[in-house]
């Protein structure tokens, strides 16, 4: 699905841009953040909903710009319902007793069809820094000058050993990958 919605899209950065910045809401329901990691040595993958998002783009100065996302760690997904189980357990995410992950930006450097984003990870309570790749989007034949409909696509990887969440580690491989496709609109 991610790589469909991919393929119908064109980079802003072809356009010129004159805006200023503007609060931006995310479109939860068309939006995907999703995960993969190795159980067994297979990825699998996993998606995780939003629970809310505080949003602000300048155009023409990126590094103006600000993120503040909270997810629901409760709504999570891992693909299959023993995984999801486990992931949600207290040995992994702690559900019961830390039922969101927040990431709040702390830079946002680059261009806006490549952009490195740094900022702070929460995960079970513990804050680590975390580096995200980004690349902003206009919807396929959405005209160049429309941008109150836009597309973001954040890349990384984090250990989840470094927040706590290191439990099953015979079956689930250390490392998460994040693959986050989101729909924002004015």
């Amino acid at each position: 699905m991610l790589l469909r919605a991919l393929a119908c899209l064109a980079i802003l950065s072809a356009t010129p841009i004159l805006a200023a910045p503007a609060a931006y809401r995310l479109d939860a329901e068309r939006s995907v953040v999703g995960f993969t990691y190795d159980f067994e040595g297979r990825e699998q993958q996993g998606q995780m909903p939003v629970l809310r998002a505080e949003i602000t783009l300048d155009l023409e100065n990126v590094t103006q710009s600000a993120v503040d996302v909270t997810l629901d760690v409760t709504g999570a997904r891992a693909g299959f319902i023993f995984a999801t189980e486990a992931m949600k357990s207290a040995k992994v995410l702690d559900a019961a007793r830390y039922p969101t992950i927040r990431f709040r930006a702390s830079s946002i450097n680059g261009s806006l069809a490549r952009a490195t984003v740094r900022g702070e990870l929460t995960i079970r309570g513990i804050t680590r820094p975390v580096t995200l790749q980004a690349g902003l989007y206009r919807p396929l034949r959405s005209d160049p000058g429309d941008l109150d409909s836009l597309l973001i696509r954040l890349t990384g990887d984090v250990s989840r050993s470094a927040f706590g969440a290191d439990g099953f580690p015979d079956y689930v491989g250390d490392r998460i990958g994040l693959d986050i496709f989101a729909r924002i609109e004015k």
